[in-house]
């Protein structure tokens, strides 16, 4: 019963990731693309650590904290991209 719950999250979850890269992409500006790029990383780890537990794999737990420093350290050089073309114009 548990794992079914576990498996529809994880097709929402999906779903709404997807919704996350047209607002990315379509975006009205910087900030909300930053935004949307932000929490498609956030899901992604949530979506890797329900996948895990599905699956009863410890391992995909160290790929889990290895795409959160990724996402975070892409934020921070996109933020800090924004931030250089905006004194620009």
């Amino acid at each position: 019963m548990i794992e079914k719950l576990f498996i529809i999250s994880t097709i929402l979850l999906a779903f709404t990731i997807i919704l996350c890269i047209i607002r990315a992409i379509k975006g009205p500006g910087a900030a909300n693309r930053l935004i949307a790029i932000n929490v498609i990383g956030t899901k992604t780890v949530v979506l890797i650590s329900i996948i895990s537990f599905i699956l009863k794999e410890t391992y995909f737990l160290d790929v889990v904290l290895v795409y959160a420093l990724i996402s975070f350290l892409a934020s921070i050089v996109i933020a800090e991209f924004i931030k250089e073309n905006r004194r620009k114009f």
